[in-house]
Order: C-alpha cells, then structure tokens, then sequence
C-alpha cells in the first residue's frame, strides 16, 4: 500500500440550500473541506493510506471537522487541536448564466497560526511515499509559509516525491509577502507541478509568450521537476463546461480527452479530485494513463456535491477508457 501525506488547511464550508442566493436563504448546508485533504480523502478511497496534517480548534467544530476526515479514510494522528478559531467558506452555487459566489472568513484562523515545530518529521514521513502541497497553505501566513518550505525540505532528505499545485490566489496573499519572493524556493523542491501560465507568471514574477515558454524555462530552472501539468477549461456556462488536460514530461507530452460537462452539480473541489487522480495515475500507471485516469476523476467529481470526491476506481477506469459513455454507474 502506498503511503501518502498531505498539508494543509481544513475549513467549514456553509453553502444556502440548492442553487439559493445567499440573501435568500434562511438555512445552510454545512461541509468540512480543504483543497490538500480533498486530495487526500480520494486517495484514501482507492485504497491508498493518507496521513493529513493540519490544526484544527480545540472545541465541537475542530473535533468534527477532525471526525469528517476519519470518515473520509485519512489518518488523524497528525492533526493538531489548539486554541483559536476554525477558518470558513460560505459558496453560493451558480446556475446557468449565474456564476458562484465565495466568501472567505479564514483569516487569523488556528492553521494560519500553526508552525509546526514540535513536529516529528521522522515520524510524519516514515515509508512515505508522496508528499502533496498547494500554493493556498504558503499564502496564508508566514508561519504557514515556512511549514511549507520546511515540509518540502524534509520530504527531499528522504526521497519522497512532491506534487505541488500552484493554485494562485490573489486575495490570500495578504501578510507582507509576495509570492515570487516565496513561491519558487518551494518549486525547487517539487517534482510534479500542476499550474497554467497565469500561476507561472504570478509565483515567478515573469511574463510568458506561450505555454511553451513557461515549460522550457522550468525544466531548465527546476532540476528536480518531472512533470507540469495543465488543465483547460471552457465555461460555456456554469451549468455547462469543457474540461481536458495535458502532462508535459522534459521532453514528451501527453493529453487527455476532453470531457463535455453539461449539468455540473458541483464545481468545488474538482481540481483537488483531479490532483488526487494524477498521484494515483503516476503511482500506478504509465503517463498517458496517468492524465486519463485524472481527468476522468476531475470529471465525476462535477456530478458529486460537497467538496470530496468519493467515487471508486472501476468507475474513473470505465470512464477514462470510454467503456461508461458517459454514463456515471452508482
């Protein structure tokens, strides 16, 4: 069995009932969720072991949230309980023509505040073999840059692969720094990168003529880097989008299929379904199988509401070989 770590924050997702406005809503739909656990509760379900680590408050809701990963499959042990509060989301889903809406209340939340240092690094990556962080957890706070950087550092001591998904966000990065000052310390350490050109261009501070550009520059800067990945996609309408992604190696490439999404139920956590699909494919399988196997994750997880793709492995398999014609088997 595979052994997996991933880090970073969990927060409590509050969302107004079916395709409700926020101003109309007189209840919510509570979830428990976070881009790296996302990752790591798909690979949990196919059978992989998954550590997260993350803080969580010290009361019911840090408790709960603690729980929800329990049931997702993910080892807890790492999971600190301190003083503080619990960071929140409030989305509201889109529909046709109408986008979704996200509000983030998470600032000065117990992960933000979190720096780790009692951390047993022998005992966190003992027979790991993966390692997975996002560019959410280094924007949050210097404290959670420095976990990151010190993550990353200890994962290379021992051999563990890295997979980093840059996933810029501009309204994070608020404590002083900027994140080419942060960001490409943490690449150099990384050996899958999943980002576009924008998360090149913001975390490198660089403009790029094409997508090519940003390729050849990070094979050449980044020596421990294998693999970029890329997805596309086309919103046709929030109901309605196209999806496809490609894996470029140094010097092959290999694309997926693109997938026709017509009536999206839920578009949180689908990249995270997608990242957690492309660890188990490079575990697993050869590269090109490697993308399929992730896109067709990233594409059931549109059809699941909550943030947490729980779906097996025979279904993303007949999807990804065509064998499901899109139809999704429960």
């Amino acid at each position: 069995m595979k052994k997996i770590v991933t880090l970073g924050e969990v927060m409590l997702r509050l969302s107004p009932p079916g395709n409700q406005r926020f101003f109309q809503t007189h209840s919510f739909d509570v979830e428990f969720g976070g881009s790296e656990a996302n990752v790591g509760a798909s690979l949990a379900y196919w059978g992989m072991h998954v550590a997260h680590l993350t803080a969580f408050p010290d009361n019911e809701i840090g408790w709960a949230a603690s729980g929800q990963l329990r049931k997702n499959g993910i080892d807890t042990r790492y999971i600190h309980h301190l003083p503080g509060r619990m960071g929140v989301y409030y989305l509201e889903q889109g529909a046709m023509q109408r986008s979704s809406q996200v509000i983030y209340d998470r600032v000065n939340s117990v992960f933000s505040n979190f720096d780790g240092k009692n951390l047993n690094w022998d005992e966190v990556f003992d027979g790991v073999d993966w390692f997975h962080w996002s560019g959410i957890t280094p924007a949050l706070s210097k404290k959670c840059a420095d976990l990151t950087l010190k993550s990353l550092q200890e994962a290379r001591k021992r051999g563990i692969t890295v997979s980093g998904d840059l996933n810029y966000r501009s309204n994070l990065w608020q404590f002083g720094k900027q994140p080419h000052e942060v960001m490409p310390d943490l690449m150099k350490l990384t050996n899958v990168i999943i980002a576009g050109s924008r998360d090149f261009k913001q975390c490198l501070n660089e403009d790029f003529k094409s997508f090519n550009e940003v390729k050849s520059m990070a094979f050449h800067r980044f020596p421990e880097l294998e693999f970029i990945v890329k997805t596309d996609r086309i919103s046709h309408s929030s109901s309605n989008n196209t999806i496809s992604a490609t894996l470029f190696g140094s010097k092959k490439t290999y694309s997926s299929k693109a997938y026709e999404l017509t009536h999206i139920v839920d578009r949180v956590g689908t990249g995270d379904a997608f990242a957690g699909g492309l660890i188990y494919g490079l575990l697993h399988f050869k590269p090109k199988e490697a993308i399929e196997f992730a896109m067709a994750a990233g594409a059931i997880k549109h059809s699941v509401p909550g943030d947490v793709l729980l779906c097996s492995l025979q279904e993303i398999n007949e999807l990804a070989s065509g064998e499901a014609v899109g139809k999704i088997k429960r």
